[in-house]
């Protein structure tokens, strides 16, 4: 029966029939499109991480935008990727936790998806369950408290739709839609999602200057006897704003959620949490990965004051038995508007990341 299909697909990719019955003939020839580096990137942090098996391709982006934005996804046609992941919000949204088709809701906040190219190492999810952006893409389709379908249901309402088999042809040269392909062309979208053009980018680059506000923030996040923040979440030579690595952050003395501890089975890693990007907090709260905080204010106050030990905390949190880094009223004032010059106004509204009309 497949290789039935797959001779029935190649008949239609070479031969059609026009309404004057003369036949014409489509050829694969997919553009590249490969990612556009930022210059405020493009000298102090590593290339981006690229796919070999699923190269950068104008058809295939506007495909995997396509899907993000598409409900066609989901088990009722009623959620898509964006429903969880909103541009306006630097593709998280406002909700502690989001809810699926069913009213369920999970126990950690959506992660906001900008600069994932450069997720070193390629573990994605609070957990880092799932190696490589491909493989991330798979999950929230399947899942009961998100999306709730089958692949072979979402694959079989895409066959059947009247623009996705073309699309897909265009983007990977077949007709044949599976999940493999759908979760390449959302990739290939959601890298070309780069967040770059910050207050604090463009002061780098010598267009602004900051105010002095924001300046001696941004020495109390890079001073080791203040806000001690550059450790987990970079500096100006790290423009990503995080490690993407994991930390015990001093949330909890015990774990109702083990985190990294699930997918290793190590007790050592239990209570750990991927580092997010600092970049564009304007727009992503609520915050932590279970969104206990509503506020940036409430995020500085827990590092200042609020860090609880427990067996796994991080080395890098050495204030942990004084409760905090104990920071002055003026310091989180200052730390907050550092914070907030890493966030991008012209990413959030960049037309190539809203929904296609």
């Amino acid at each position: 029966m497949l290789k039935r299909i797959k001779i029935i697909s190649l008949i239609f990719i070479f031969s059609s029939c026009s309404e004057t019955g003369i036949e014409t003939y489509t050829a694969y020839s997919p553009t590249p499109s490969p990612l556009n580096i930022p210059q405020i990137f493009a000298s102090t942090i590593l290339p981006p991480i690229q796919s070999i098996d699923n190269p950068q391709t104008e058809e295939g982006v506007q495909l995997g935008r396509k899907l993000f934005f598409d409900t066609i996804l989901s088990v009722d046609d009623s959620q898509s990727c964006a429903s969880c992941h909103s541009p306006e919000n630097a593709f998280t949204d406002t909700d502690r936790f989001s809810e699926g088709i069913d009213g369920i809701l999970g126990n950690r906040n959506s992660m906001p998806l900008f600069n994932m190219a450069w997720n070193y190492d390629n573990k994605f999810f609070w957990d880092g369950r799932s190696f490589g952006l491909e493989k991330q893409a798979l999950e929230p389709v399947i899942d009961p408290i998100e999306m709730h379908n089958t692949w072979s249901n979402a694959v079989l309402s895409l066959q059947n739709d009247l623009e996705y088999p073309q699309l897909f042809f265009d983007a990977f040269g077949t007709l044949v839609i599976d999940s493999l392909l759908v979760t390449k062309a959302i990739s290939q979208f959601e890298r070309t999602l780069i967040s770059s053009n910050s207050r604090f980018d463009k002061h780098l680059l010598g267009e602004i200057t900051l105010t002095a506000s924001e300046l001696n923030g941004f020495n109390v996040f890079m001073d080791e006897t203040k806000g001690d923040c550059f450790h987990c979440h970079g500096s100006q030579n790290n423009p990503l704003w995080t490690d993407n690595n994991f930390h015990n952050n001093g949330l909890d003395a015990t774990f109702l959620d083990l985190g990294l501890g699930i997918i290793t089975g190590d007790p050592n890693d239990n209570g750990k949490f991927k580092s997010p990007s600092l970049r564009n907090l304007k727009f992503t709260a609520p915050f932590m990965h279970d969104g206990r905080f509503a506020s940036l204010d409430d995020v500085i106050n827990h590092y200042s004051e609020g860090l609880i030990n427990s067996l796994t905390i991080d080395p890098l949190m050495k204030s942990v038995n004084d409760g905090g880094v104990q920071l002055s009223a003026t310091d989180k004032i200052d730390l907050k508007a550092f914070l907030l010059s890493l966030s991008d106004d012209e990413f959030i509204n960049n037309p190539d990341f809203q929904a296609p009309n």
